[in-house]
C-alpha cells in the first residue's frame, strides 16, 4: 500500500511520518496491492485533525478526527477506518467479486476566492463521474465516506438520483420526475 502523506498549516517530521506508515500498513491486508492512501495532517487552533481518504476499486473510504493530540487523531481515524471496512465487509468482497466497480471514480475540487457579497455564496465546487449503482450500493458508499447525502446514477433507471439521511435516522431518496 502506497501511502501519500502531507501536512496543512504544518511540517510533517520524519518521526510523524514513519508513526503514520507504520499504522496505517496495518490496514493493508485489507486492500490490494498499489492501493493508495492519502493522509492529511493539520493543526487549527488546538486541535490536531487527521483525515484519512483511500481510493479502491471505485470505492471512497474516508475518515476524519479531531483531538488535542496528533498521534491520539492519528489512531481514531485509522480504527474508525477499520470499523467501516468490518462493518461493510461481506457487502464489499461480493461487490469486488462481481466487478461492479470496475471504472474509476473521477474527483475534481475547485476552490476559489470570490467578492464580498450579501448573503450565502458558492465557494465550492466539486464534479465528479455518478457511476451507476443501486441503492443499496449508494447506501454503503455513503455511510462510508460518511457524508449525509450521496449523489449516484440509479442503475434501475439510468437517472441521477440523491440519496440523504433524514434526522431520524432512516433515508430518503430524491427522484427526478
Amino acid at each position: 500500500m502506497k501511502v501519500n502523506i502531507s501536512g496543512k498549516n504544518m511540517e510533517v517530521s520524519d518521526y510523524l511520518r514513519d508513526v503514520v506508515e507504520k499504522k496505517a500498513q496495518k490496514l493493508e491486508r485489507y486492500f490490494k496491492p498499489g492501493t493508495e492512501m492519502n493522509v492529511t495532517l493539520s493543526i487549527e487552533k488546538s486541535r490536531h485533525i487527521a483525515e484519512v481518504t483511500v481510493l479502491f476499486d471505485g470505492i471512497v473510504l474516508r475518515g476524519e478526527e479531531a483531538t488535542g493530540d496528533m498521534y491520539s487523531s492519528i489512531d481514531v481515524v485509522l480504527k474508525k477506518l477499520e470499523r467501516q471496512i468490518r462493518k461493510h465487509r461481506t457487502r464489499l468482497e461480493r461487490r469486488l467479486r462481481d466487478d461492479a466497480f470496475e471504472s474509476g471514480t473521477v474527483y475534481d475540487y475547485y476552490e476559489g476566492e470570490h467578492p464580498e457579497e450579501d448573503g450565502p455564496q458558492i465557494v465550492r465546487n466539486k464534479k465528479f463521474v455518478a457511476q451507476p449503482m443501486d441503492i443499496d450500493d449508494a447506501v454503503m458508499q455513503m455511510e462510508l465516506l460518511g457524508h449525509s447525502f450521496f449523489v449516484f446514477r440509479n442503475s434501475h433507471n439510468n437517472e441521477v438520483n440523491v440519496l440523504y439521511k433524514r434526522s431520524d435516522g432512516d433515508y430518503g431518496l430524491i427522484e427526478p420526475i
